[in-house]
């Protein structure tokens, strides 16, 4: 499968960032051979979050390079998926409720979240899905939120 099917036209906007999602049997050691795709690689996982189900487990990742880790994941034969979420940085103090508050006086859901494990500004981020990607990072910009982009994750593309 081509990676173009996943690349943006250049200066094209599309309101998150990109979150591969990976389909995988619920064994021993999956996550391992998972994890191992990116062996060797320059490509960094940036956040990570698992989620159990009987008969499968979803692994959910954000990468510095997902153009690239999709493509090695399809070589590798594991199934994906894309979609798209709002990072934001956790600013000091009381983040986690004024994200949430911001959200909710928006009626926007949070479907999940996960923190993530390296950014390059060093400040915490979190990573969120939620209903409309666009109208939340448009509530969380006016409150002054810092909302990244794929470009910020890696600064070298």
């Amino acid at each position: 499968m081509s990676d173009s099917l996943y690349r943006t036209a250049d200066g094209h906007e599309s309101g998150g960032i990109r979150q591969i999602s990976v389909f995988v049997d619920n064994r021993v050691g999956q996550l391992l051979r998972l994890i191992q795709t990116f062996k060797g690689t320059s490509i960094r996982i940036l956040a990570i979050q698992v989620e159990h189900a009987v008969e499968c487990a979803i692994v959910r990742f954000m990468l510095d390079d997902p153009d690239r880790g999709l493509q090695l994941l399809s070589e590798a034969g594991f199934p994906t998926s894309v979609t798209e979420l709002i990072v934001v940085e956790l600013p000091p103090g009381e983040a986690l409720m004024t994200i949430c508050s911001t959200l909710l006086s928006a009626e926007l859901n949070i479907d999940y979240a996960y923190a993530f494990l390296a950014q390059p500004t060093g400040r915490p981020a979190l990573a969120i899905h939620c209903d409309d990607v666009l109208m939340a990072q448009s509530v969380l910009r006016n409150r002054k939120l810092t909302i990244l982009t794929e470009n910020d994750l890696n600064p070298l593309r």
